[in-house]
């Protein structure tokens, strides 16, 4: 997989959005939420984040889809969003990042989802925190964010919903991250697997799920590891929409990424070593048909020269007279190809004389 960005034309004014002709339409869905009470729902007319912006409530507007420019730049203007903080937002990929702007604070983040087996489906997500709001900005429908809206709309819910929406930004990030688990066991097992058919099953089909493995950590790796980066500078930095208490969170939200980085990491060394097996489990392979070929050859050059001695047609040749010639012929080619069979295989090139050689060895270990 290539790294492939949509960005503006060359020399285009900062805030040009460009948007994919396959974008779907944004879907807006709004959660209003006080310690006592919580408030969702589905928003058409786009005036209604207006309401968002109240000092009594902390709300949590979630955009999903960017297939609709003049939506995407109203909900820039109502929140004051700056030009440049939307273009990062639609303009994707972008590297995952942390970025305070006047009275806001843009993180982009990337988020990973197991759509099948091995199938990893990667999109970006990018979370406004403002003083009472959040704003999320997914390219597509769908995410992994369902464990928040639980903590926030269940009975226990009382002590998420009396944080700020810093939490809720946290809280955000976070599971954003915790994805990143699923789809690394998922890797895991994938590995065990390929690890007990890489000197058994050696084949195209092997080394394209290698590949095609390897592939997926590069990606999973090009995310994480600048994320950590954005991760230690919100718990380090000082930002006062981010209070102290939250702050220590993200210590934890740091220990993660930094735990499925030397995930990552390991991972990556095992498709490593593991491509390297197979190769060498080819060259094996390779240099057995090899091997017997050659034993073959070397057998059947002697042969081939008493044949060929005896195909010629010289008067003067008194072997061809007697009567013992021809057995006595088939007695010595086969004596000569018994033979060296029997000296291959003392050698150890051949039968059990090999896999003596080999239990020795592992004996002298």
């Amino acid at each position: 997989m290539h790294f492939k960005k949509r960005h503006p034309p060359v020399g285009a004014r900062p805030g040009t959005l460009v948007i994919a002709q396959d974008a779907p339409p944004p879907k807006l869905h709004v959660v209003h939420y006080t310690p006592d009470d919580v408030r969702e729902e589905d928003v058409q007319d786009i005036e209604q984040l207006h309401e968002a912006l109240s000092e009594d409530t902390v709300t949590w507007v979630d955009v999903q889809g960017f297939g609709d420019e003049q939506t995407v730049r109203r909900i820039g203007e109502i929140f004051s969003l700056h030009s440049l903080a939307i273009e990062d937002v639609v303009n994707v990929p972008q590297r995952p990042k942390a970025e305070a702007y006047d009275e806001q604070l843009l993180v982009v983040t990337r988020m990973v989802r197991l759509v099948e087996r091995l199938e990893i489906d990667t999109e970006q997500v990018s979370i406004v925190l403002g003083r009472n709001y959040v704003i999320t900005f997914q390219e597509r429908y769908g995410d992994v964010l369902d464990p928040v809206r639980r903590r926030i709309e269940g009975n226990k819910g009382a002590q998420f919903r009396g944080q700020k929406a810093d939490y809720l930004a946290y809280a955000i990030l976070d599971t954003i991250i915790d994805g990143y688990y699923p789809v690394l066991e998922a890797l895991g097992d994938q590995l065990s697997e390929l690890e007990d058919s890489v000197l058994t099953e050696p084949g195209p089909r092997l080394l394209g799920k290698l590949n095609r493995t390897k592939n997926m950590l590069v990606n999973l790796r090009r995310s994480m590891w600048p994320q950590r980066d954005s991760v230690s500078s919100l718990m380090r930095d000082t930002n006062p929409l981010i209070a102290q208490t939250t702050r220590t969170y993200l210590r934890d939200t740091y220990d993660h990424c930094v735990q499925t980085t030397e995930v990552i990491e390991m991972y990556r060394e095992m498709i490593t070593g593991l491509m390297n097996t197979y190769l060498s489990s080819v060259a094996n392979r390779t240099n057995d048909v090899m091997k017997v070929l050659t034993i073959m050859a070397s057998i059947f050059i002697p042969l081939t020269f008493l044949a060929g001695v005896y195909g010629m047609n010289f008067e003067h040749m008194p072997e061809l007279r007697a009567t013992w010639s021809y057995p006595l012929v088939w007695l010595v080619m086969f004596l000569l190809a018994a033979g060296m069979l029997l000296f291959f295989r003392r050698k150890g090139w051949i039968g059990s004389g090999q896999r003596d050689m080999l239990e020795d060895d592992g004996s002298a270990d």
